[in-house]
């Protein structure tokens, strides 16, 4: 009886180091490993070419042993923050790598909307759980988000990041923080309608991302609402939605 083959992690894409543009880690130099596929389809994605199936040709099927090999190239075999995103990362099974990575001293964060629950939630270091409001054109399981956060059992730094573009987006994000008073909230202004993926080169409306950081400011001052923290994506800011950085 010959055992399983061991599950391949659909990859996107593996680049850095560089720093962590957005929420807690903001600046933390980091090793990002994109995983390929996600459930959902967010009208503002500004990585469509992980997650639309248009591009699945362009997603390499990885053992854990050769992701882990392309990080420790990467980062010179010293260890920092690995971050696992999408897409949805919660779909491809991660748990081996986040254990092997653990063992030679590398930390994980995860960002996920919160649609799937799993159980290697609680070996990360932290979990960024980011569910999208109304203009991303989504619906939120509020279940299935709790559920992520009892598989995560309280081990990780678990935080709230919050997308918002409008004022239905920023009445969601106060609905959601008021769900979880437990959880540090960050709200990030919309990178507003990025360009398709094959022209991530494309200028950003830096102007227009700052307008939206400015009224966002304005909004949790004005509601006193002194928990929250308001933090644009860096990276947009240095390099706009180019892929890789």
């Amino acid at each position: 009886m010959t055992g399983s083959r061991p599950a391949e992690i659909r990859v996107s894409e593996i680049f850095g180091p560089t720093i962590q543009g957005e929420g807690a880690l903001i600046g933390l130099p980091t090793v990002f490993v994109r995983t390929g596929g996600c459930d959902y389809r967010c009208s503002w994605c500004d990585s469509l070419h992980a997650v639309d199936s248009r591009y699945r040709d362009e997603w390499r099927p990885m053992s854990t042993e050769e992701v882990w090999q392309k990080v420790t190239s990467l980062s010179g075999g010293r260890p920092l923050m690995v971050s696992l995103s999408g897409g949805n990362p919660a779909i491809q099974p991660l748990g081996d790598l986040i254990a092997c990575g653990h063992a030679q001293g590398y930390r994980f964060a995860l960002e996920t909307q919160g649609s799937v629950a799993r159980d290697w939630f609680a070996d990360l270091d932290v979990l960024v759980l980011s569910p999208k409001p109304p203009s991303s054109g989504m619906e939120t399981d509020w279940d299935a988000l709790g559920d992520c956060l009892q598989a995560s059992a309280g081990k990780p730094q678990t935080i709230l990041k919050i997308v918002v573009f409008d004022e239905a987006d920023y009445s969601y994000a106060r609905h959601a923080a008021a769900r979880y008073p437990q959880l540090p909230v960050y709200l990030q202004p919309g990178n507003h309608t990025p360009p398709p993926p094959e022209e991530h080169d494309a200028p950003i409306d830096i102007e227009g991302v700052t307008e939206r950081m400015r009224w966002l400011v304005e909004r949790i001052t004005e509601d006193r609402w002194f928990e929250a923290r308001v933090l644009p994506q860096l990276h947009v800011l240095l390099w706009g939605n180019k892929r890789g950085v």
